[in-house]
């Protein structure tokens, strides 16, 4: 009788042991998880919420199991915002990436019109935890501006946009320090040895770009439009361009009228010579590539908008080619504005 005892109780012993290693590599090793899934945790997420989610979305095989770990390893605890990626993982895998936050990288793009820090702020405030107001106060950081070498007057030339790779959680700051890295990277020798050679440097590039880029979002006309900026700079000449007017109004009138040309400010550049004190809107890549690879050939010193609307511009070397340009733009106008009436 006692030797069944020592056996029962050996047997269950290694029961309890063969059972416990298999809990140990079933949470460990064997997968919770079906296949691929991405979601975000806010900081107000609970891993009953992550669980939750996980289960209505079929993506958990066992779901009670992945309850006791994340009990286990006291996930409620620990569990840290972010975006996160499974594919296939186990339960234990599950709990010690929300408790130590292994996210995977979001991508934030930065394109379109960007005329004010509330633009820029948006973009960045839609596709990360950070919100707007955030953003917003990072860039109205004088201090922090100035060690990244920019103030409230050329902030705009930080952003080059693209589609960066960062985290879901990431600062404004920490956005702002990746936006600097690309700046920097965007300044190989072989682009500031090219701005040399035009008379600039990286922030008059950045600024004459964002001209280019306010007058035209025909990509393959920029570099001509640049051309034109960098002749009339060449001569001395005024260089008269309308973005810049509206600048000055923040963006608000439909149209430039006598009146604006009024406006006495660094940024008028129908009454300053020169480029203004710093960019009016963030320049796109092309933009930069334009103005650092212009086509001044040929001399030109003007451009209008093109009749056949287009969204193109005619380009001219003389003050007559222009106004005969500019009238048979206002012709084509007039004619299309009659058409729309007895239509």
């Amino acid at each position: 009788m006692k030797r069944v005892l020592i056996y029962s109780a050996a047997f269950l012993a290694v029961l309890s042991a063969v059972l416990c290693a298999y809990g140990w590599y079933r949470d460990n090793r064997l997968s919770n998880i079906n296949g691929a899934v991405s979601f975000y945790v806010y900081p107000q997420t609970t891993p009953e919420d992550v669980l939750e989610e996980l289960t209505d979305r079929g993506a958990v095989k066992n779901p009670g199991r992945l309850r006791k770990v994340f009990s286990k390893k006291k996930v409620a605890e620990y569990i840290k915002p972010g975006y996160y990626y499974l594919n296939g993982n186990s339960s234990v895998y599950v709990a010690r990436m929300l408790n130590n936050g292994w996210q995977s990288p979001v991508n934030l793009t930065i394109s379109g019109t960007v005329r004010r820090k509330s633009d820029v702020a948006r973009k960045i405030g839609n596709q990360v935890l950070a919100d707007s107001a955030a953003v917003i106060a990072v860039l109205n950081d004088k201090a922090f501006m100035d060690s990244l070498g920019f103030t409230s007057g050329n902030w705009f030339a930080l952003f080059i946009p693209d589609t960066y790779q960062v985290y879901w959680t990431s600062s404004p700051r920490d956005i702002m320090f990746r936006m600097k890295q690309a700046y920097d990277a965007f300044w190989t020798e072989e682009n500031l040895s090219k701005a040399g050679k035009l008379g600039l440097d990286r922030m008059q590039v950045a600024t004459l770009a964002s001209i280019v880029c306010a007058e035209t979002n025909h990509v393959p006309e920029m570099p001509s439009i640049a051309g034109v900026y960098l002749n009339r700079l060449e001569k001395g000449m005024l260089l008269q361009a309308d973005p810049t007017v509206a600048f000055c109004f923040d963006y608000k009138p439909q149209r430039i009228l006598l009146k604006h040309l009024e406006v006495d400010s660094p940024y008028n550049t129908y009454k300053y010579a020169g480029l203004p004190p710093g960019p009016i809107c963030v320049a796109s890549r092309e933009g930069l590539e334009a103005v650092l690879n212009p086509d001044c050939a040929g001399g030109n010193l003007y451009f209008c908008a093109n009749p056949d609307f287009s969204g193109t511009h005619v380009f001219s070397r003389t003050l007559s080619e222009h106004n005969a340009n500019a009238r048979a733009f206002q012709a084509e106008l007039s004619r299309r504005h009659r058409l729309a009436k007895h239509h």
